[in-house]
């Protein structure tokens, strides 16, 4: 590709063993297949306080919020990965939009969110598969001026879809996993 396109990608989790962390590597896998940039993001490296304007009126942005702001600024595509908790997205997910989406001193309104481009996939261990929670991210995302793509996976069942090396035993499922993160990588490349 003439303009590698910059993906980051993580999960709305914490857990040490999520699934949808697995879900998040593997489309990132079909994103540098497809040559992208890839950068990884495990949530549970920046912890974030809860969002709070008092908190942030008194201390500023907290620095992993300012991190991950950073973060999603230097690249140009997401791959997200949503749990989905009660019909929902996750509140670690939620509370990182949330820091991320104010605003800085001289800064446009939405910088870290305006003109990016992100494909949407969960896993949950319901038979929907998340599909309900990733209703909601697509709503929020659209609302701070991302360009979600149409295409999204939802796999349920997720405590047997996985192989011990993490991918899915499906392999249909695991080659669309792969195929969304290729899809982002060349949409944003032919955006940019």
């Amino acid at each position: 590709m003439t303009n590698t396109p910059k993906i980051l990608a993580f999960a709305g989790s914490t857990r040490v063993d999520s699934y949808n962390k697995k879900l998040a590597k593997i489309a990132a896998a079909g994103a540098k297949a497809a040559g992208a940039e890839v950068t990884y993001l495990d949530l549970r490296d920046l912890p974030m306080p809860l969002f709070d304007e008092d908190l942030e009126k008194q201390e500023g942005q907290p620095e992993n919020a300012h991190k991950f702001k950073e973060l999603l600024i230097g690249h140009q595509g997401l791959l997200i990965a949503s749990p989905e908790y009660n019909s929902s997205i996750s509140a670690v997910l939620k509370n990182a939009i949330d820091w991320a989406s104010r605003p800085a001193p001289n800064e446009p309104p939405l910088a870290a969110f305006a003109g990016k481009v992100a494909a949407l996939m969960s896993a949950s261990p319901g038979a929907l598969g998340g599909l309900r929670g990733l209703v909601h991210l697509r709503s929020i995302l659209g609302n701070i001026r991302v360009l979600v793509l149409p295409d999204q996976i939802a796999v349920p069942k997720a405590y047997e879809a996985f192989n011990p090396d993490d991918s899915l035993k499906d392999e249909k499922q695991q080659q669309s996993i792969a195929k969304l993160g290729e899809s982002l990588a060349t949409i944003v490349a032919k955006l940019n």
